[in-house]
């Protein structure tokens, strides 16, 4: 049994505002808030345009406008559901194409797979010093598991900067979205994905990537997608500790049927925060199912995480914020003392969710970008 939280201390740190930053691409929104296994086979590699990339995730089943089976099923502000089967996702911003950053000289690459895709993102260290390897970050995005992309324009510029900054190798997973792609389809195909690099089934990833020092990374849904993967057991046996150095999750998504910290608890309250959940995973047990509360009794051991570190960065204004914590403490708690690698967490005064999409260029999200950045390079 895991000793309590305070047997295993966690490296806090508190992101302070120096200046306020107007938000910029769309206005935020806000959530309304055990899968099989995919066979993996490697097949021939695809590059696809940015709109080949989203075409899936944003065109629907056309109808007549006005009728009675074109009227409003689901509604959660990132996606509406017609009666028709018409899908919306009125806040999902064009598409960027993949190609040469002007701004921190990274190249980036999309490659067709199978139910997948990925977006690869390679930094100009990688030209200016032929032969290193680099960091490798398989990186995946939120949205709730229903909308965005690796295509979508907040993803796409922390993708560059990151891997500029680090400097890394980034893989973007482009995964199916609910509701035409009920989970676990984003689960299947980021574990697929993650398999993929594993296997350096691209040349870049052969050529630059050090295998021997892998990450995980994602926001939100995206980050509760990494901590399915890091107790994954096909991953543990996969990846060594030694080789998945970390994993960072920003702003992740998690519930339970019961509060922790100041999260509302009123029946009603939870059930808000539930709804988007079994929207997007019809088979789901409940708010505890493991993948969405991995501290739910029946969970995977949070001691199972094959990582060496754990990052968790958390937002001041985030109704997800009493999660993060709660799950930082947890994983530091699993590990003991004397247990393998530290687990560290930021958080971020005065910002909401995700807020380093929304104002890429303030101080705060700069500060973010640093830390990971850190944890990534530290030996």
């Amino acid at each position: 049994m895991a000793g309590p939280a305070s047997r295993r201390p966690i490296s806090s740190t508190t992101s302070t505002p120096r200046s306020r930053e107007p938000a910029t691409d769309r206005l935020q929104y806000k959530l309304m808030v055990s899968s099989g296994d995919p066979k993996i086979e490697l097949p021939k590699t695809k590059k696809l345009t940015a709109s080949a990339l989203m075409a899936s995730n944003n065109t629907t089943t056309p109808s007549d406008k006005g009728s009675a089976a074109d009227e409003v099923l689901h509604e959660f502000g990132i996606v509406r559901v017609y009666k028709s089967g018409r899908v919306e996702r009125p806040l999902v911003a064009p598409p960027v194409a993949p190609g040469l950053d002007s701004a921190t000289g990274v190249q980036s690459m999309d490659v067709q797979l199978d139910s997948y895709s990925v977006r690869l993102y390679l930094p100009p260290a990688a030209a200016t010093a032929p032969g290193a390897k680099l960091p490798v970050i398989v990186y995946v995005h939120g949205g709730g598991f229903v909308a965005e992309s690796a295509a979508s324009p907040g993803c796409h510029r922390f993708l560059n900067r990151l891997t500029a900054s680090c400097p890394a190798l980034a893989v973007s997973v482009e995964y199916r979205l609910a509701p035409e792609h009920p989970l676990p389809a984003a689960y299947d195909d980021s574990l697929a994905a993650f398999k993929w690099t594993l296997s350096a089934g691209d040349p870049w990833v052969a050529e630059h990537g050090d295998l021997g020092r892998v990450f995980l990374a994602g926001d939100s849904a995206g980050a509760n997608i990494c901590h399915y993967l890091a107790v994954h057991p096909d991953i543990a046996q996969a990846t060594p500790r030694r080789r998945l150095k970390g994993a960072v999750l920003i702003h992740p998504w998690f519930w339970g049927s019961e509060a922790v910290g100041e999260e509302p608890s009123h029946p009603a309250a939870r059930a808000m925060g539930a709804r988007l959940w079994l929207f997007a995973c019809p088979g789901a047990d409940g708010m505890d199912d493991p993948r969405m509360n991995p501290m739910a009794p029946g969970a995977p051991g949070l001691d199972t995480m094959a990582c060496e570190r754990v990052m968790v960065c958390a937002a001041e204004h985030d109704f997800l914020r009493w999660r993060a914590r709660a799950y930082a403490e947890a994983v530091a708690a699993a590990r003991g003392v004397g247990g393998e690698g530290t687990v560290e967490l930021l958080e971020t005064e005065g910002e909401g969710h995700v807020f380093y999409v929304f104002k890429p260029d303030g101080d705060k999200a700069k500060a973010m970008l640093d830390r990971i950045v850190s944890f990534v390079n530290a030996p």
